[in-house]
């Protein structure tokens, strides 16, 4: 799962990426601009957002990002303790409101919970698909019962396949979301990783349930 912090604060913006990288895959940002462009691209699970931000606030990229119908939950994180503050940010859009300081444990928890109610996961923190099984907590994948070994990547792409079932995921999006902006590849890789998918799971024959929507991208479905 892939998670997006933004927090102006250079120290406490480390912190929340190392402490969440435990789990998730996390890219960060310092301010609003930056914010709405990655928030945007409607590639990440969740994401926790401070208020107070150089250029636009936490509450107007929120209404921004709602506005293009994005709806990836959002987390707001602000030393506001003001109940028309919180009102606000939910009423935005805003999914959970955590007041700085806040315990590590806490955080870890509000987002647990949050991608618990948006995702397909179930409470074993198993995804799936038909007869596939993604662990999210051992990183493994069973497919049929059998145990199957996957790259990071190739996982990753799998992962996020089936979390998004039944929806076209353009080339972009699977690119940006697996690789990351800064990736020094190109967007053709996608195409490969979606072979070598395809040639793992034919055994199965699962491979004919990844379609490719020409001139767009793929939509994993039994439709």
């Amino acid at each position: 799962m892939r998670l997006l912090a933004v927090e102006d604060n250079t120290y406490l913006r480390q912190e929340i990426v190392r402490l969440l990288q435990e789990d998730y895959t996390v890219d960060s940002a310092e301010d609003g601009d930056e914010a709405l462009y990655q928030a945007e691209q409607n590639i990440y699970d969740a994401i926790i957002l401070d208020v107070m931000l150089p250029g636009l606030d936490g509450f107007e990229v929120t209404k921004q990002i709602r506005k293009k119908g994005v709806e990836t939950p959002i987390i707001f994180l602000t030393a506001r303790d003001a109940v028309d503050d919180r009102v606000k940010g939910l009423n935005l859009g805003g999914d959970d409101y955590i007041v700085k300081p806040f315990q590590n444990q806490e955080l870890k928890a509000r987002i647990a919970a949050i991608l618990r109610r948006s995702s397909p996961m179930s409470l074993d923190h198993i995804l799936r698909y038909k007869g596939i099984a993604i662990d999210n907590k051992r990183k493994q994948i069973k497919v049929d019962g059998d145990l199957l070994s996957f790259t990071t990547k190739q996982y990753d792409l799998l992962e996020y396949l089936v979390q998004n079932e039944d929806q076209i995921l353009t080339r972009e999006q699977i690119f940006d979301r697996i690789w990351g902006f800064d990736s020094d590849t190109t967007v053709g890789i996608v195409e490969v990783y979606i072979h070598q998918l395809r040639k793992k799971l034919k055994k199965y024959a699962y491979d004919a349930d990844i379609h490719t929507v020409r001139g767009i991208g793929y939509m994993l479905t039994d439709k």
